[in-house]
């Protein structure tokens, strides 16, 4: 850690409402000596951390980067009309920090009221509940879009329209595992593939043929 820098817990703001509960049975548990709950509790205090973990990433600083948005497996690359769509499928012990794939300027923030369905489902891209970020820098957008699925029934959206971002910026979290889609426009080179596992914030996902930078 550098001069001055400050410490920062890795672990995501929302992560504390579930991880202290557990935290406090276990220190009960230990005061009045009931073993059963003592390990309850760190079992718990354990799975809610690894959960929210909230790790620094080392962003590329390559011209032009769209990185992954988040932790996971690629599911499916979709052209489309109005271009191409990585979808990335979160399990539950994967990271659920969304990041910015790219920078740009917020334009808009769109909830979707929908089903609850698997996210490694296809359909789950069109039907699931979701929100759904546009990114704009330089006339160009890259649409990036948190997917509920069975077991992630709330999807934190740190952002607001005219807010900027950069190059994997926190921005929100999905839990409890669930999906995230990231739209690019059809001059954008993608290098990722079907089946990559990848690192929010980290992985390069495409390229865009002119600079994107702020």
């Amino acid at each position: 850690m550098q001069e001055g820098q400050r410490y920062r817990l890795p672990l995501a703001a929302e992560g504390w409402v579930f991880v202290l509960p557990p935290v406090v049975c276990t220190l009960i548990g230990i005061l009045v000596g009931w073993s059963g709950l003592v390990v309850l509790g760190a079992l718990l205090t354990v799975c809610m951390a690894a959960f929210f973990r909230d790790p620094e990433r080392h962003v590329p600083s390559l011209p032009g980067a769209v990185v992954a948005p988040a932790d996971g497996r690629i599911m499916e690359i979709v052209e489309s009309t109005s271009g191409r769509r990585i979808s990335i499928f979160l399990s539950v012990f994967d990271v659920h920090i969304n990041r910015a794939p790219c920078a740009g300027t917020v334009r808009t923030v769109v909830p979707r009221v929908g089903k609850f369905l698997a996210a490694y489902r296809r359909e789950a891209s069109e039907v699931n509940a979701a929100t759904s970020v546009t990114l704009e820098h330089r006339g160009r957008t890259v649409v990036v879009t948190q997917i509920a699925g069975v077991l992630a029934r709330r999807i934190v959206c740190r952002v607001q329209p005219g807010d900027v971002l950069q190059t994997g910026q926190r921005y929100g979290l999905i839990r409890f595992g669930s999906r995230t889609d990231v739209t690019l426009p059809p001059e954008a080179e993608v290098v990722a593939k079907v089946g990559d596992v990848v690192r929010g914030g980290e992985t390069l996902l495409a390229i865009l043929k002119e600079p994107y930078d702020l």
